[in-house]
């Protein structure tokens, strides 16, 4: 973020504070890091619970702090409860992403101007935030695995080489049918696979 304000501590009007807090509700709902730790209950089984009571205080916070609102003090906010109430760690950028975006969206709603809930209302993700990154990566392991299976050079891959050396290394290993003393009268013994399991 450029500056490290959102600017004055002006008075949010009721439909700017509505407004407001159905957009921290959207971005929250777009937070794949926080929507992993509700539907892993990170927090325990009142995980759903803890998320809707950051988004709570977050809005408490913009609607009745006097003066200005710095971008640090949110973040700091969103860490530590992040931290305390789901017990992990988002190390991943995302905490400063939403604090700036939820700073840019208070920024609008103090001069009535609602553009950015409403695209966020109108673009309305399909589906959870934790489902299109599960999507995502599956899809992405298929372009991937088409990829190494295409080469052009007509040449079998790596993955091919490594895949029939393994099974060659399989058929070709002899099996022992006996120990057999070493040089000094001392025996090997095989480990006993699969005995004494049950």
């Amino acid at each position: 973020m450029a500056g490290s304000t959102s600017g004055g501590g002006g008075a949010l009007s009721a439909q700017a504070a509505a407004a407001l807090g159905e957009g921290i509700g959207l971005v929250f709902g777009r937070w794949t890091a926080l929507q992993m730790a509700v539907e892993n209950q990170w927090g325990g089984r009142d995980s759903r619970a803890k998320a809707d009571q950051l988004a709570e205080s977050i809005l408490s916070w913009f609607a009745n702090s006097k003066g200005k609102h710095y971008y640090e003090d949110l973040v700091d906010m969103m860490y530590d409860t992040v931290s305390e109430s789901f017990n992990a760690d988002f190390e991943d950028g995302s905490v400063e992403e939403v604090a700036e975006q939820l700073l840019i969206m208070h920024e609008e709603c103090l001069q009535s101007n609602y553009s950015s809930v409403e695209k966020l209302r109108n673009s309305r993700a399909q589906g959870n935030a934790v489902s299109q990154s599960r999507k995502m990566v599956v899809d992405g392991d298929d372009d991937s695995s088409d990829d190494e299976d295409d080469d052009d050079d007509g040449e079998p891959s790596m993955m091919d080489n490594e895949a029939g050396s393994a099974e060659k290394m399989a058929v070709d290993e002899p099996k022992p049918s006996k120990p057999v003393p070493d040089a000094d009268g001392w025996t090997t013994v095989p480990p006993r696979r699969g005995r004494g399991k049950n």
